[in-house]
This record gives C-alpha cells, structure tokens and sequence, in this order.
C-alpha cells in the first residue's frame, strides 16, 4: 500500500517531511475536490436564490452535517466554521469568557498550551478580573491526578487543555479532565489541533463543552477551522463578528441575531475550504483510524527507538507510550536548533525549530526552543533513517564546537 502516491509533494519532491503538526500535506483527492467544485458549483452559499447557489448552499451545508457525524455531534448547529483554531479559541474567549468570569473566578488552562489558547485567556483574565493558573507537568511531561484536582477548584469557571501538545506529543487524559472540571461547575475548551488527525473524537463520550480544530493539520486545506460548542451553551452566547449572513433582521439602532450556525458566521465563508475539508474527512475515514494508528505506532516507536541511541540528542518526550502522539521534540546537545534544522533541510528533511508557540513551556523546561519533528501516517521507516543519517551529519559538523 504505497500511501505517499497519493501526495503529490511528496511524489514529486525528493524530501522527507516531517512537520505534519504545523500542516500536513494535501492528498489529489483533497485538492481534486476544490477544482471541481469551482469548475462546477462556484457561487456563494445561502446568498442567491438561484440554483447554483442553491447548489453550492447544499454542499456547504452536507459538508458541516459530515463534520458533526466525524466528532459525534448531536446537531449539525453545534459545528461552526472559522478560519483556523485560533479564530475560534479567540470567538470561545471573547464571546463566552468576557460575558460569563467576574472577579476572583479562575481560568484553569495547562503549561503545555499552544499561544492561541493562553494569550486569549490572559486577555479575558484582565479584562474581567479573572485569575489565569495552570497545571503543570512532571518529569514525564504529562499532567498528574493530583495536578489536575489541585489546580481546578470550586472558584474555577473554565478549562482549556489540549488533547495532545504540539511540543511533547503528550496525549492529556482529558476524558478525566473534563469530568472533574463539570463537578467543579467549570466548563471545559478541548484543542483537538494536534489529536484529531491521529485519533478519534467523540464529543458526546468526551462530554466536552467546546472542541476545536484546524483542518489543514489533518489533510484540508488552510485557512479553514471548526468549532464545536453544546447548542445550549452557543445560544446563549453573543457573536464575535458582525456583518452579512449571521442576522436575522437590522433596524438603523437595533439588529436581530440569526440562529445556529449561522450566528456565528459573519460575511462570506471560506467554502473550498469546507470542501477540501469534507473530502479530507473521506480520505481519513476510508484509511480507518485504526490503520492510522497501526502505520503510526510502527514509524514513531521506531523513530523513539533510533533517536534514543544517539547521545548527542535530547529528547523531551514521556516514557509512556500509550500517552505519547507523532511529535517528537530533541536538541543536539549545545546546538541552536535554527543551525539543525538548517543542516537537515540541506539534506532534504523537513523538521520545524523553533519555540512553537508554547513559549511559557519553554522557560518551564528551562530550554529557548527545539527542533521538532512530527509524523503522519505518510512517512516511514525509511523517513526516520534518513533524519538519523542527517542528524549524524550535523552533529559531525559541529562536534568541535560544541562546549558541555
């Protein structure tokens, strides 16, 4: 089964990409959906009377019926298009934190958050008077029970955690999250970012209040987000954008909110993006999660395993398996990882360096930044030996320089 055909980057580029969790490669069939769409369907959705509006209104709206059966939605009104995960962390904050924290309540959010779920937070803490804490993690990078029942109390309204960090690939038990932060009166946010192309979700099992995601880190492509909410829960909130679409009637003082999804939908959507991201889901669900992860398991164990003999390398990552997703974060010993990943790219691979954006993780961990290299079920064994052929070489470069 020769997966990588159906990446044409990867078909016709002699790489070895490995920064599937800043944005994974589009697969034909993906980009295939977007040019037949504007060769067959273009117009602007819920906007014209006439049928090929009409059409285009019918494959917008399948594609957010699919979305809600992906992560088990109950209702279709429950998924929200944006332009990424960050619009969205930003719509959650401003729409639900800025209305419903008062002074003294608490925001409980992890030390491993990427920067689009902290810095709105900071934002609504100052705002409203709010306290920003957070859970810290241990020597295996993961979130301990005892973090996680000391940190969220009674005084605790919202919780934002990420499923899985896009530094440590740690995979937080948010299930228990989330079930210990309802029977403290909070409500929890879950950034699926860097899980949801890796691992099923269920919002419904999850019991999570809002979920979001981006697209183009599971195969869509970008500039297109979701955001899902519990229908009670977005009811009551006011919009964070106004303009065309999301109104139900404006007067020259006073305007009228159109209902679900459409509140939150101001001005024209990104409609290929849909496509491209309902098409994406097909190619996710007919590959199977369980093949995902199979193929993943493989390349990764194997990739911790070749890494973890070179000792030059620091590698920041849990020892626990089962908790551990794509990412991998390392350091050549007294190396910048600007100047690594420099030296891989001239060999062909593909790693991101960086702080990527979880800079409070950093300075927790006493280090400025890493060299990351994070797998989709595109890559293989072969990938992992060339980054270990790459990573010898650079270290031979700079072995002399390098002071301990």
């Amino acid at each position: 089964m020769d997966i990588k055909k159906d990446f044409p980057i990867l078909e016709q580029k002699n790489i070895v990409y490995l920064d599937s969790g800043a944005t994974t490669q589009k697969p034909i069939q993906v980009i295939k959906s977007i040019e037949e769409y504007y060769k067959n369907s273009n117009a602007n959705p819920h906007r014209g009377a006439y049928s090929l509006s009409i059409e285009a209104t019918e494959i917008y709206e399948n594609a957010r019926t699919k979305i809600a059966k992906f992560i088990n939605a109950k209702s279709k009104e429950e998924i929200i298009f944006s332009k990424n995960a960050t619009e969205v962390l930003n719509l959650i904050a401003y729409s639900y934190g800025m209305d419903n924290l008062k002074r003294n309540d608490e925001i409980v959010i992890s030390i491993m958050e990427h920067h689009s779920n902290l810095v709105p937070w900071q934002k609504v803490a100052k705002v409203t008077g709010s306290k920003l804490n957070y859970m810290y993690i241990n020597d295996e990078f993961e979130i301990s029970d005892d973090e996680i029942e000391s940190k969220i109390t009674n005084n605790t309204k919202i919780v934002g955690i990420a499923h899985v960090s896009n530094v440590l690939g740690t995979v937080n038990n948010v299930k228990k999250i989330i079930n210990y932060a309802h029977k403290k009166g909070a409500i929890v946010v879950v950034d699926t970012s860097q899980s949801i192309p890796h691992i099923k979700v269920d919002v419904q099992d999850l019991d999570a209040d809002f979920l979001v995601f981006s697209g183009h880190k599971m195969l869509a492509p970008l500039g297109i987000g979701v955001l899902y909410g519990k229908k009670e829960i977005l009811n009551k909130m006011t919009p964070f954008l106004m303009g065309g679409d999301m109104i139900e009637y404006v007067y020259e003082q006073e305007t009228t909110f159109a209902p679900l999804p459409n509140k939150f939908e101001a001005g024209t959507q990104n409609v290929e993006g849909v496509i491209g991201l309902s098409a994406a889901i097909d190619y996710i669900e007919s590959l199977g999660y369980e093949k995902i992860k199979e193929i993943e398991d493989d390349v990764v164990s194997y990739a911790i395993g070749q890494l973890s003999k070179l000792d030059y390398l620091d590698l920041y990552l849990t020892p626990n398996k089962e908790n551990h997703s794509g990412v991998i974060s390392f350091n050549i010993k007294g190396v910048h990882p600007h100047d690594v990943a420099s030296i891989l790219d001239s060999q062909g691979i593909c790693v991101r360096s960086g702080n990527h954006c979880a800079q409070p993780l950093m300075r927790f961990l006493n280090i400025d930044s890493t060299c990351r290299a994070s797998f989709y079920f595109y890559n293989s064994k072969d990938d992992v030996d060339k980054l270990v052929m790459a990573l010898n070489k650079a270290y031979d470069m700079f072995k002399k320089y390098i002071k301990f």
